[in-house]
């Protein structure tokens, strides 16, 4: 088990007024929240306008998603035993940023909205506030990590896709809609009581753990648009295994700072919970794949009930899931390699036999659009079990 360094922070254990001295831009004397010198290019829009503040977002959770609401208070109620007062309501406030992060994702890109994206959605929210974080919990216990620390986690997973839809802009390396996100995170974190000046760390932890949520800030030349679902099977993996690289470009000197060290060990659990979807069931892995098939589709402007269809998700399926789960994806930190590991290479076999099979059925022919890839690929994840 990784165990804390004795100068590490105890994030919301110690949120109160302190000014950590953030390195940013070569600077050791500015204190800042932004640890990449971006520019800061993504105001506000409609969604934001339509859940904006804490009462609107507990209403509409209250009528619409009890389940989730009583997900984080459970874990809320966890917590509290071990808080002050005063900690407690910090937790609580958190609490709150996650609920309106959740109503935005699911208006924009979700089932409440009219642009619905069939993996960027607010189920893959809950896919890591819910199940994930518990096995997490359940492998590495509940102290391993401080009750703030787990609630960053919980606002990484209502976050971290708040925007899908921007154009490519290149700097830093980091994701245009992670870019995005962050800057309206920030905008979350100040509606529920938290302040740049008091709060700055949890400012720069959640700035680094959705920048590391970053496959690939520059899409291929033959992209038609800036296709997220795409990148993940194109891309080189997520950035939060090579963030400490970005860091020494953009904020030298960060290697002395503990709260930059602890806030990268934040980054690099948070992309394991992102991505073990790998080290889910195998029926569960294969859903989210085709999940995130169907959503390149459509963001690629295809149909999938379309001839046109055929070939791109047949490779999504094979060679795409081949190529990540076997040369893309790495696990970043030692919790969620501990915590999913296993799970991962329990798959590993499976995987193989999926796509051997479904190669077989497309060469056999019988199969000419898109969905008759996606049900021969559901049929052959229901035999193999």
């Amino acid at each position: 088990m990784w165990e804390r360094r004795s100068v590490a922070p105890a994030c919301f254990a110690q949120w109160p007024a302190r000014e950590p001295a953030i390195l940013c831009a070569g600077s050791r004397s500015r204190i800042a929240s932004v640890i990449f010198s971006f520019p800061r290019e993504f105001p506000a829009d409609d969604v934001e306008r339509r859940v904006p503040d804490v009462a609107t977002a507990r209403l509409l959770m209250r009528e619409r998603r009890p389940d989730v609401t009583q997900l984080i208070e459970q874990r809320l109620q966890r917590f509290l035993g071990q808080l002050s007062d005063r900690h407690g309501a910090l937790i609580e406030q958190a609490r709150d940023a996650v609920l309106i992060a959740f109503c935005r994702v699911a208006f924009r890109h979700g089932s409440w909205g009219n642009d619905f994206h069939a993996y960027h959605n607010e189920s893959h929210i809950v896919e890591i506030l819910g199940s994930r974080t518990e096995r997490l919990i359940e492998t590495v216990g509940m102290r391993a990590l401080k009750p703030g620390d787990w609630f960053l986690l919980g606002l990484f997973a209502a976050t971290h896709d708040l925007r899908q839809r921007e154009a490519p802009l290149f700097e830093a390396g980091i994701g245009s809609n992670e870019r995005a996100s962050i800057e309206e995170t920030e905008r979350i974190l100040e509606i529920c009581g938290f302040s740049r000046k008091r709060h700055r760390e949890v400012f720069m932890d959640i700035e680094l753990m959705i920048s590391g949520s970053t496959f690939d800030a520059r899409p291929p030349p033959s992209m038609l648009e800036y296709n997220t679902a795409e990148l993940l099977v194109q891309s080189r993996g997520a950035l939060a295994r090579n963030l400490d690289k970005k860091l020494d470009k953009h904020s030298p000197g960060w290697r002395d700072d503990a709260r930059a060290l602890h806030a990268l060990r934040l980054a690099q659990i948070a992309a394991d919970l992102d991505t073990a979807n790998v080290a889910e069931t195998f029926a569960v892995f294969m859903t989210s794949a085709t999940r995130l098939c169907l959503e390149r589709e459509m963001r690629s402007h295809r149909d999938p009930a379309s001839t046109e269809a055929f070939a791109p998700v047949l490779q999504f399926l094979t060679v795409g899931q081949e190529r990540y789960f076997f040369d893309l994806h790495r696990f970043g930190s030692d919790f969620g390699r501990r915590s999913f590991e296993a799970g991962k290479l329990d798959n590993a076999e499976k995987l193989r036999a999926m796509t051997a099979q479904l190669r077989k059925r497309a060469k056999a022919g019988g199969m000419r659009t898109g969905n008759d890839v996606l049900d021969a690929c559901r049929e052959i994840t229901t035999s193999i079990g």
